[in-house]
């Protein structure tokens, strides 16, 4: 094809809801997730007639998001969601913001009335733009045909770039129904968004001086690597193999660094890893790589590593200082600036740092076993049955999506990760009734893996309608349900800081969820006896189809080590406790 006819190719009249189309198609969009109504008819009538378009119809408009999250997630391209005006929009709100707390790209188009009619009241009318201005990267109302081309691939651009986020396209019926010109991608870019990737020569110096000298260093890394690409994970690997350095993670940023690798403490934060913790208070240097200093890795500030230098690894400026003042600031692609400091260091040649003494210290941590737990024979511990399930499923092509609570928390413990892009949680919004449908996403992408959804019982019933998108797409999610018969997280806070004052948290009037399976056409197992287990996770895990798994644990379990609230994040508790061992701040006692 030649220049002429590649210019005629991209510069066609046709209505906004074929641009829409055609424009998703350009992007290489395979698959969107969405939910029709009358102020996107266009569009999904230009659906009809776009086989190469796979949409998959879910049963909430919540579940669009968080399933085209959980796609971005698995996939490192953009997620699409498609919602009608009025509450489809509000409905995605939730995901939206959920996206946007944990940098996920993802491109959201809402119906919207026509455009005379805005302002009026008009039915099914809402101010999508205003509504979503605070919770997206970035958002659009489309006044004229003639720039829905140029909107759409901006959308993909803003989604995808610096710090990766939602944006939302709110789009008229009136636009949709408008005949306009076609205009593709080739040379989109934004007259002022212009994100910095490239770190600077003198910040990176900078950190490999800090580096060289360093006798207690630590990686301190984030989901910003995972954002990076598979190539970054890998630079990473390198690196820490090169510099013998300690690493860890927050829990978005878990499977950048293998679990397996002799260099890794686990988990980061309110629930992480004890060696972890106090390596990050003890430290001389900190290298922070695609993290933020989230409130749940710090803890108390004014008490969070203290004597130690800070290197800031961030692609967006204003994470730099907003809560940890940092000594080496770089604003960069974490990936690229993982590059730089290895190529950094190879260059020098320098003797390895002697980290003999801090290795020393760590490894008296990791004797600790913070993750140590007491079995039982007559009850599964929800451990025991995260162990037994990533025993059971490490060999395969596996994801991890989860709810939020303390079933997440035992996810992130107790499943080890090896590689990017295996880990789907909500992180920064703590959004219950994300894992369900964000499997969905996973699942659509990666049509031969096995997908799992690690639940709660109080939090897949926030989204527990997907169940029926699972079964009519083929798609089949294994949900795995530690059934405590409470909202877990909300009762071991009240027992600890509330008196033991179990206002609404536990879960009563439970469904049969073995027959709830089984009403939505699905696979429903129950198993109670720790004996039994591993012949249930099989029967799942066989399955050709949704599975909807009831593991019953035991009910009062705690979810440690804790930093409680107000505290250091070296004051760690490591086992049971009762609340009379902290005081009203937060701060434990003994």
């Amino acid at each position: 094809m030649d220049t002429q006819e590649k210019i005629a190719d991209t510069e066609l009249t046709m209505t906004g809801a074929e641009i829409v189309v055609r424009a998703l198609c350009d992007q290489g969009v395979d698959t969107l997730f969405g939910y029709p109504g009358g102020a996107v008819l266009p569009i999904y009538d230009a659906l009809f007639t776009t086989p190469e378009l796979q949409h998959i119809l879910v049963r909430h408009e919540q579940g669009a998001g968080h399933a085209a999250e959980g796609y971005a997630r698995s996939t490192g391209k953009p997620g699409v969601a498609l919602v009608t005006s009025g509450p489809g929009a509000t409905n995605m709100v939730t995901p939206i913001a959920d996206a946007m707390m944990d940098s996920i790209p993802m491109v959201v188009i809402t119906g919207q009335v026509p455009s005379h009619l805005i302002g009026t009241d008009a039915f099914q009318e809402c101010d999508t733009v205003g509504i979503t201005r605070c919770c997206a990267k970035h958002n659009y109302l489309v006044r004229d045909v003639n720039d829905l081309a140029r909107i759409m691939h901006e959308a993909f651009l803003i989604a995808t770039t610096g710090r990766p986020g939602p944006v939302v396209i709110d789009i008229p019926k009136d636009i949709q129904f408008s005949k306009g010109t076609y205009k593709g991608p080739e040379g989109t870019q934004h007259k002022t968004y212009h994100p910095a990737s490239e770190p600077h020569e003198a910040g990176i110096e900078a950190a490999l001086e800090l580096m060289r000298n360093a006798r207690r260093p630590i990686f301190y890394t984030g989901g910003g690597i995972i954002n990076s690409g598979t190539e970054a994970s890998a630079a990473l690997r390198a690196l820490v193999s090169e510099t013998n350095f300690p690493i860890t993670s927050t829990l978005m940023g878990l499977g950048c660094y293998p679990a397996s690798g002799s260099n890794w403490l686990g988990m980061v934060g309110m629930h992480g890893a004890y060696e972890a913790n106090h390596a990050m208070h003890d430290c001389d240097v900190m290298i922070c790589l695609g993290a933020r200093f989230d409130d749940r890795v710090t803890g108390r500030l004014d008490a969070f590593s203290p004597n130690s230098k800070k290197i800031h690894v961030d692609i967006d400026p204003s994470s730099i200082n907003k809560t940890v003042r940092v000594d080496v600031p770089i604003i960069a692609d974490a990936g690229k600036a993982i590059n730089a400091l290895l190529e950094g260091w190879r260059r020098e040649q320098h003797p390895r740092n002697d980290l003999s003494e801090w290795w020393t210290q760590i490894n008296e941590w990791r004797a600790r076993k913070g993750f140590a737990y007491e079995k039982q024979e007559e009850q599964i511990k929800p451990q025991y049955a995260i162990e037994r399930l990533y025993e059971l499923t490490k060999n395969r092509d596996t994801y991890i999506t989860t709810e939020v609570g303390q079933h997440q928390m035992w996810a992130a413990q107790h499943y080890h990760f090896e590689e990017p892009n295996r880990w789907m949680t909500s992180g920064g919004l703590g959004t219950m009734g994300y894992g369900l449908p964000a499997a969905l996403g996973v699942q659509a992408a990666h049509k031969d893996a096995l997908v799992i959804d690690i639940a709660g019982e109080a939090s897949i019933q926030m989204c527990m309608q997907e169940l029926s998108t699972a079964v009519q797409f083929n798609l089949p999610i294994k949900i795995f349900i530690l059934n405590n018969e409470w909202m877990g997280m909300v009762r071991q806070w009240q027992q600890l800081l509330h008196g033991e004052r179990y206002s609404h948290s536990y879960s009563d009037s439970l469904p049969d969820f073995v027959a709830l399976a089984k009403a939505y056409g699905g696979h429903g197992i129950q198993c109670r006896n720790p004996a039994d287990l591993d012949a249930a996770i099989e029967e799942m895990i066989a399955y050709d189809g949704p599975v909807l798994f009831d593991c019953l644990v035991t009910k009062d379990e705690n979810c440690f080590p804790m930093i409680p609230s107000g505290a250091a994040h070296n004051e760690m508790i490591l086992g049971e406790i009762t609340g009379d061992e902290i005081d009203e701040s937060g701060k434990v006692l003994v």
